[in-house]
């Protein structure tokens, strides 16, 4: 049996990291026993999902990354998608910099990934050049977000926002509700569906269904973050029902 620490910066109000996540590698657990994954979170405030409130979440990661340093993780992430997106594109390239430069200087080689650098990653994998998106955010985050995944070359062909300012209330929503949200979409032109630009949006119990569901692969930002995990840590990026993206073919 080999143990991979994985150590997680959390937003405070978060209430899906540290359920989806680990719910998707224990189910890898069960299906391909050698593998044992053990979390370690580190948390930084933020409760309203409003710019002000982002960027002062922004600005504990590197403090975070020093308290999860203590425990040497194999690998890093930290996960609020738009906190990163809404800084600008590209801005997930200086923020896994900044935080892989404050492990280093504590000791701790740990590679870094972020939820929104994950979720182009995912897409690349996928060969996804034109995508629908699903976010809770308001309006105007949304727009941020469909700007940063159209600075990666990949065009957003219709988007939904669900408008949910609350952080709380966005870990509270039923994910069953994705079933019917995404056939609000216009998914004509899409090559895939990004069910759930947020970390925090509950959705993994419809990842399958849905993509079963719409004919076309179906990821999540909380999908995408364990495909890079997995790639990371050198492991197949295989979770049984999380839709294509962690079938193993990529």
């Amino acid at each position: 049996m080999t143990d991979h620490h994985i150590g997680l910066i959390v937003p405070s109000s978060n209430l899906t990291m540290e359920t989806e996540l680990p719910r998707m590698l224990r189910a890898r657990e069960e299906a391909e026993p050698g593998d044992r994954f053990v979390f370690h979170s580190s948390r930084a405030r933020m409760r309203q999902v409003t710019p002000e409130q982002l960027v002062a979440m922004n600005a504990q990661a590197e403090r975070a990354a020093r308290e999860l340093a203590d425990a040497r993780p194999d690998v890093v992430t930290t996960a609020c998608l738009v906190a990163i997106m809404a800084q600008g594109p590209g801005y997930h390239c200086s923020a896994e910099d900044s935080i892989r430069d404050a492990l280093r200087a504590e000791g701790a080689e740990a590679p870094v990934v972020s939820s929104a650098g994950a979720l182009l990653a995912g897409l690349a994998a996928l060969k996804a050049g034109r995508v629908a998106v699903i976010t809770p955010y308001m309006r105007p985050l949304t727009e941020k977000v469909v700007e940063y995944i159209e600075d990666a070359g990949v065009e957003v062909v219709d988007a939904l926002s669900l408008e949910v300012a609350d952080n709380l209330a966005v870990g509270r929503l039923d994910p069953q509700g994705l079933r019917e949200h995404w056939r609000r979409l216009d998914l004509s032109r899409a090559d895939a569906l990004v069910l759930s630009a947020c970390v925090q949006m509950p959705s993994l119990p419809v990842v399958q269904a849905v993509e079963d569901e719409a004919g076309l692969p179906v990821l999540t930002a909380a999908t995408a973050t364990t495909y890079r995990i997995l790639s990371e840590l050198g492991l197949a990026t295989t979770v049984p029902q999380a839709g294509s993206l962690l079938n193993g073919t990529y």
